[in-house]
């Protein structure tokens, strides 16, 4: 059982930078890959970035390759997500998973936080 929470969304303007936070509970942080999702009004959710329990591992979506960045500090048992140049495209409910392994599907993921709404106006 691990409980994750999510922190950091908000209302932005197109071009602007926000950075979301996700932390976990229990022991054993390093040992997950822990994702970020997002689900879009009308949409499915899809995958954002993962990053493995050591970060030795990371893999992006290319809608946001080049502008997003995961991190995480495992001394903290948190994961982040610095997102930049953000794009109306990117509105959407973000949401924190963690896994038992380095992949990017959503079946992949065991634990899942409620989620934090991120807005970008034009």
């Amino acid at each position: 059982q691990v409980q994750l929470v999510e922190s950091g969304g908000g209302l932005v303007q197109a071009g602007d930078s926000l950075r979301l936070s996700c932390t976990a509970s229990g022991r054993a942080f390093s040992t997950y890959t822990m994702g970020w999702f997002r689900q879009a009004p009308g949409k499915e959710r899809e995958f954002v970035a993962f990053i493995s329990g050591r970060g030795g591992n990371i893999r992006y979506a290319d809608s946001v390759k080049g502008r997003f960045t995961i991190s995480r500090d495992n001394t903290k048992n948190t994961v982040s997500l610095q997102m930049n140049s953000l794009k109306p495209d990117d509105t959407a409910v973000y949401y924190c998973a963690a896994g038992g392994i380095a992949r990017p599907a959503i079946t992949d993921y065991d634990y899942w936080g409620q989620g934090t709404q991120v807005t970008v106006s034009s």
